[in-house]
């Protein structure tokens, strides 16, 4: 419950968020002519004061809660319809227009992108990121947390026996007990599958040779995850380990860090889109800023509508064509934008798909530096 009310609040700040970036718009006011503004007293010539910009209507009735909240939250105003058709089946007109000057008409990169964070974080925290790797890969998470915390349980057990099995006087049934205790410890342990730490022997000493080749890269796999991290930084050490002590700890912190630095997939992508025009004195950095952050609005909305259709019978059909229409989408973008060719925005295309997937995979790591550093 507590997360469906977190993921209403995150849409409704999406909401205001984007509201502020993007205020009103239009009409005429022709009605407020005369009138002065409630907030500075400068005479009205419109339906904004000319002068400090407040709206010339200043409501107090109940029903304009209802319709600032649903304004804030959807921007129900010709620039949203402007805006979100262009954005899907013709991106690079969007783009092109809006660097150009049409500004007043569309939702600007900057509010859509702030909208689409804040939406996508709201419909995950409401339905959930879905099965599949990523709903595999808390589970595995759960799991490693659960064992690593018996571990050092049945760890502090076995220091406890055999700190008494160290003293001298120990009677003969008192050592017996202690020693069955440990027997049955270490049983408890092999069942539950809970390995336990390597000594400094058998740490030095490295993985068995194996004839096997699988079972060799398996022993081998084990043998690091149960070997302690020593990069020889400190700092970096102490938050592997407990990267490996607590990985579900790790994996919420790179949900939250994902939310809160989603702005950093812009500057991470904006010198990609220079080596797509290396040199180019026709395009700006303001254009490439324009480009990348249309892209990934609709790339983030794109998600939304897919993960809502996954909650259906036509999740797959709908996981299906976006994976077809996303290339189509980047060279429709590229092709309107840039005024490139057919062949130039299609190799563009094929370059921006392998640079879009290493900015992704470096702000993946990002995050995990984040939460394992953090």
């Amino acid at each position: 419950m507590s997360g469906d009310i977190e993921g209403i609040g995150a849409a409704v700040t999406a909401g205001l968020a984007g509201h502020a970036v993007e205020p009103r718009h239009g009409g005429t006011g022709a009605a407020h002519a005369g009138a002065r503004c409630l907030n500075c007293g400068t005479t009205l010539a419109g339906s904004h004061c000319h002068y400090c910009g407040q709206r010339a209507d200043v409501h107090r009735s109940f029903g304009a809660i209802g319709h600032d909240l649903v304004h804030a939250i959807f921007h129900f105003e010709g620039k949203v319809w402007n805006t979100l058709p262009l954005l899907s089946w013709r991106p690079g007109d969007l783009t092109r227009r809006y660097i150009h000057g049409e500004r007043a008409r569309f939702v600007s990169p900057l509010a859509l992108f702030l909208f689409a964070v804040f939406l996508t974080y709201a419909v995950l925290a409401i339905v959930g990121s879905g099965g599949g790797v990523g709903e595999g890969i808390a589970k595995a998470a759960a799991e490693q947390t659960r064992s690593n915390a018996l571990k050092e349980s049945f760890e502090e057990e076995v220091k406890r026996v055999d700190a008494s099995l160290a003293v001298k006087d120990l009677k003969a049934a008192e050592r017996r007990l202690l020693v069955e205790e440990r027997e049955t410890l270490q049983k408890s342990a092999n069942y539950l599958g809970v390995a336990r730490s390597m000594s400094k022997e058998e740490r030095a000493k490295g993985p068995p040779v194996l004839d096997d080749p699988a079972q060799q890269m398996m022993t081998s796999v084990e043998f690091v995850s149960r070997t302690n991290f020593n990069t020889g930084v400190p700092f970096i050490d102490e938050g592997l380990e407990k990267a490996n002590a607590n990985p579900a700890l790790i994996l919420y912190k790179l949900q939250a860090n994902a939310y809160k630095f989603a702005w950093a997939l812009i500057p991470l992508s904006l010198p990609f889109m220079w080596l797509l025009f290396p040199f180019s004195r026709r395009f700006h950095t303001y254009d490439h800023f324009v480009f990348v952050t249309y892209s990934i609005s609709f790339m983030l909305l794109l998600f939304v509508v897919v993960r809502l259709f996954n909650l259906t019978i036509f999740g797959d059909v709908a996981t299906a064509f976006a994976m077809l229409y996303v290339p189509f989408h980047m060279y429709r973008q590229l092709r309107g934008a840039y005024r490139s060719s057919r062949f130039g925005a299609l190799v563009r295309t094929s370059l921006l798909l392998f640079f879009s997937l290493f900015s992704v995979i470096t702000f993946m790591l990002l995050l995990l530096a984040l939460g394992v550093l953090g």
